[in-house]
């Protein structure tokens, strides 16, 4: 039988595992010998006997379950008994099940065995499967709707790590949101006098990190949103002109030029932005289809329902992209890296030896670690120190030989 022969295949492996030549070989056919035993037991037997306490769901399951009874034409039986009360006709009953018994004559506690019992099993398991490929179904359906979503999201987010420059693709962000922070401050076809001038400077200064006299351009005469709106996006990127400007400067006087510097940035923060909101949505898309269910209380289409918050949902997350990228764009400052200090040259050292008894030192040539310490500092008040101890210290940092100054106005000043 399969099942008896994979078994003692395993037995094999198993119980010969570190046995070389011939005390391998006598064993494998030891095994092989009690397997051929049992197995001629097991046909006399009848083979292979399969007794279920209740049927499945599925009907494919209940047949695995048949099939391990008769392998390769290998003899065998499989028997099922199964109540009235079990889950399966419980929660999916059969309409003619007590007509059925009634014409049968059955007794309380009878066994059934008649061929419309079974179909009528059959027809209780082609009820299940059928519930159950629907909801296989409903949620392929809701994952369509994820799936859409990440193909638009992984496209761009691929653009734009093949992107060298992706400075347009910011200030057209950055337009985008001083259109939005414009239209919630100011109403539409509204006067001067209604515009809520403390929440536009605020939103400004938040989210562009600039201060704009909103309310001199209030006082002019003829001032309308769209006025303000061109200005605002004038201002803001003016100002991200001059960052990027000095920001180069700042390299360049530091020893590092970089002039892309800040398109790097630019790639970078957009980069994380899309990672971080997009995990953030999907959680939030997760656990919208496990609730939106109960919208069928209130007899509307849980589908529909989804479909139409995840759009939502999706343009609030491209909403806050643009937001998130203006803003830490707008306050990021860059910082050129200090200049390390110079490396003292150690290749002439030697190692030292003094005799604790003579004090004589048994050095025959080289520059010593005591000498050394004249190259790196000649003023005679400096404390002694392990040059070793000066390597890769920073210029602020406080000195190693526990002076406590700064190592630039101690060791490090020469």
């Amino acid at each position: 039988m399969e099942s008896m022969l994979s078994t003692g295949k395993m037995r094999i492996q198993r119980e010969t595992e570190g046995l070389e030549g011939a005390e391998r070989e006598a064993k494998i056919a030891d095994i092989k010998a009690t397997i051929a035993s049992d197995k001629a037991k097991a046909l006399a037997a009848g083979g292979l006997m399969v007794i279920g306490t209740e049927r499945h769901e599925s009907r494919r399951i209940d047949n695995q379950l048949r099939g391990r009874s008769g392998r390769q034409g290998d003899p065998g039986h499989s028997a099922f008994f199964l109540s009235l009360q079990d889950d399966l006709m419980r929660i999916f009953p059969v309409d003619s099940m007590d007509s059925m018994l009634g014409k049968l004559g059955l007794e309380q506690g009878e066994s059934i065995t008649h061929p419309w019992v079974t179909k009528a099993i059959e027809r209780a398991q082609g009820k299940v499967e059928a519930r159950n490929f629907d909801i296989r179904k409903n949620i392929l359906k809701y994952d369509d709707v994820m799936n859409d979503q990440r193909k638009v999201i992984f496209e761009q987010r691929i653009e734009m790590m093949n992107a060298e420059d992706i400075s347009e693709t910011v200030v057209d962000m950055r337009h985008d949101v001083v259109e939005n922070i414009v239209a919630k401050a100011i109403p539409p076809r509204s006067y001067p006098e209604q515009w809520n001038i403390e929440q536009l400077e605020a939103a400004a200064k938040t989210y562009l990190n600039i201060d704009i006299p909103l309310k001199e351009w209030a006082a002019e005469e003829g001032i309308d949103p769209e006025i303000v709106t061109e200005r605002l996006k004038g201002a803001v990127d003016e100002a991200a002109t001059a960052k990027e400007a000095s920001t180069i400067a700042a390299m360049e006087a530091a020893g590092s030029p970089n002039p892309t510097i800040m398109r790097q940035v630019e790639k970078s923060i957009l980069l994380q932005s899309v990672d971080g909101l997009w995990r953030e949505h999907l959680v939030t898309l997760d656990h919208l289809s496990k609730v939106v269910g109960w919208r069928g209380i209130a007899q509307r289409d849980p589908l529909n329902e989804y479909k139409q918050e995840a759009y939502e949902l999706f343009q609030s997350l491209l909403a806050n992209l643009r937001e998130l990228v203006t803003t830490q764009l707008s306050h990021v400052v860059l910082q050129p890296r200090p200049v390390a200090p110079p490396t003292p040259d150690l290749s002439r050292l030697q190692e030292t030896h003094i005799d604790p008894l003579t004090g004589e030192n048994d050095a025959d040539g080289g520059d010593t670690i005591a000498d050394s310490l004249g190259a790196v500092g000649s003023d005679p008040s400096l404390k002694p120190i392990d040059p070793q101890l000066l390597i890769g210290v920073s210029r602020n940092a406080p000195c190693p030989c526990g002076s406590g100054k700064k190592f630039k106005h101690c060791h490090g000043q020469f």
